[in-house]
């Protein structure tokens, strides 16, 4: 791995948000799929989480560019499983819901641990997300609309939560879990390597500071190759 990609990797990581999420709730269009996986990495979300109601897609491709290499997606077959994760997390929930008891996205407190309910396309969120959520949420509109798009709402909302967390300074300090650093630093710095370890079953190594490997003998011989080797080829 490079000093310049050591650096953009751990620039990224340090400004990683763990307790701000979306919960996508039968979202299947693909191009949706991928857009609000993107925005979640740029905000920097560092998971998401996908209730699939009748079939699994994958989050892959299209808009996402590559984001989902970043971004954790947590599966799960029903929104009661999945809201009551986020509740076990300690996580305010909401939901983009009208109602009588909405209130406007921009006066919720997002410094808050906070996970955003996104609903399925065509029919919002469902009976059982809206029955469980903290609070439904709307994004004000004077125009013919009553609705925007899914994926569009989702960057509407988590930018503001970006910008009340950017005020309070939480993009200053670093909160992502060690084990998560390395994990990420060894599958963006060192991508052949871990899929070998995936494909053969091995334990992910330590990265070092200068973004090197640091492994024992039999790991590198399960590897079939040695340290000095890979250096070798590390460097040309």
């Amino acid at each position: 791995m490079t000093p310049e990609r050591l650096k953009r990797i751990n620039a990224m990581l340090d400004h990683r948000q763990p307790d701000l999420t979306v919960c996508m709730e039968g979202v299947h269009k693909t191009h949706n799929l991928a857009a609000v996986v993107r925005t979640a990495d740029a905000i920097g979300i560092s998971d998401v989480h996908a209730v699939w109601k009748n079939e699994r897609m994958r989050v892959s491709g299209g808009s996402a560019a590559g984001s989902q290499n970043w971004v954790d997606v947590h599966n799960y077959t029903s929104t009661e499983d999945a809201i009551a994760e986020l509740k076990r997390q300690k996580m305010q929930v909401l939901v983009t819901n009208l109602s009588d008891t909405s209130v406007d996205f921009r006066e919720i407190d997002y410094t808050k641990p906070t996970a955003i309910v996104l609903g399925q396309e065509k029919f919002g969120a469902s009976p059982a997300a809206l029955e469980l959520a903290d609070q439904d949420i709307i994004i004000p509109m004077v125009g013919m609309v009553q609705s925007l798009n899914v994926s569009v709402a989702n960057s509407v909302v988590l930018y503001e939560a970006q910008r009340q967390r950017k005020a309070a300074g939480m993009y200053d300090k670093a909160s992502i879990s060690y084990q998560r650093r390395q994990r990420f630093l060894f599958e963006g710095g060192h991508p052949i390597f871990a899929s070998a370890c995936k494909r053969k079953g091995l334990p992910y190594p330590e990265i070092d500071d200068d973004g090197q490997i640091v492994a024992s003998d039999d790991w590198w011989q399960q590897m079939q190759m040695t340290q000095d080797a890979w250096q070798e080829l590390d460097s040309e």
